[in-house]
């Protein structure tokens, strides 16, 4: 048998390894129906999402204070008005928008700026990890909220201003993430042969120790979603979130908790919304955890 012929066994016993790899994640992820469910919710409310303006029935922000409090299904309103009189439907369609854009954005946000931060503070210890450690040891010594809380009034109202406060109350929890996988990974045998030929610490950073530090990374970040969109819930109930008239669950929330009695409904909607978008991304972030754990018989 001929190089040629070796090689190409070796390039096929790879590919046929990694594509029995990925068969076996996505047989795990599917056979877990509680995931199953998670992510046909979340497909579907991404799609609610992009194709608002072709789903929504009426105008999210147009009042019509003669129709104030209508009962579903009167005048086309589907699930009723508000005390304003704008579509409760409708704004909950649009409201999906903000908390997906504020989950997702925040937690990219803190992921990138705490990925890098656990990086640097893992592989090259000593002063530099005990400098970033106690930084973040000081931002987690506030609870989450409270954080986000404090980073809006100083950065004020606004879309933005949430992502970066949710984004910059999120950054520890990345951090230690993938500093205490840093640490494990920086240990094994390969990243001593790795130093022993003269790669640089770059080359070892993100060919070798990012590469076996991204499983945890990609399960704690899409439960971080999930902790994202109530923070953002939180904030905009407390009113020092995205500010009227834009749609969002957290201030339809807040709405509703004035007209409890009078209309329930106001709440209850805004609420299942944020109970059912939470509740599908953890689970479905439970099942990726157990597709990418190894031990975990198919």
């Amino acid at each position: 048998m001929n190089e040629s012929n070796i090689i190409q066994e070796d390039l096929y016993d790879e590919h046929y390894k990694k594509s029995k790899k990925e068969q076996s994640f996505f047989r795990k992820l599917i056979r877990n129906r509680f995931a199953a469910i998670g992510l046909l919710v979340i497909i579907l409310l991404l799609l609610i999402a992009i194709f608002a303006p072709l789903i929504a029935t009426h105008n999210p922000n147009a009042t019509q204070v003669g129709k104030s409090f209508l009962t579903a299904g009167i005048d086309g309103h589907i699930l009723g008005t508000d005390s304003y009189g704008r579509d409760i439907f409708s704004r909950l369609i649009y409201g999906s928008r903000v908390s997906i854009m504020v989950g997702v954005s925040a937690v990219v946000f803190g992921a990138a700026f705490g990925s890098f931060l656990g990086l640097i503070s893992g592989y090259f210890g000593g002063i530099v990890d005990a400098i970033i450690m106690r930084i973040m040891d000081g931002m987690m010594a506030f609870p989450f909220i409270l954080l986000a809380i404090i980073l809006m009034t100083v950065f004020g109202q606004g879309l933005t201003n949430v992502i970066i406060a949710i984004g910059i109350a999120n950054i520890p929890g990345f951090a230690r993430i993938v500093r205490g996988q840093v640490l494990t990974v920086k240990e094994m045998e390969y990243i001593e042969v790795a130093k022993s030929i003269g790669a640089s610490n770059f080359r070892i950073i993100s060919q070798h120790i990012v590469p076996n530090s991204i499983a945890p990374l990609i399960v704690y970040a899409t439960m971080s979603v999930a902790g994202a969109i109530l923070s953002e819930a939180a904030l905009s109930f407390l009113g020092l979130g995205v500010q009227p008239p834009t749609a969002t669950w957290g201030s339809m929330l807040q709405e509703g908790k004035n007209f409890l009695v009078l209309n329930p409904e106001l709440a209850t909607y805004s609420g299942l919304a944020i109970l059912i978008t939470v509740l599908s991304i953890n689970l479905f972030g439970d099942g990726l955890r157990d597709a990418l754990d190894p031990k975990m018989k198919i």
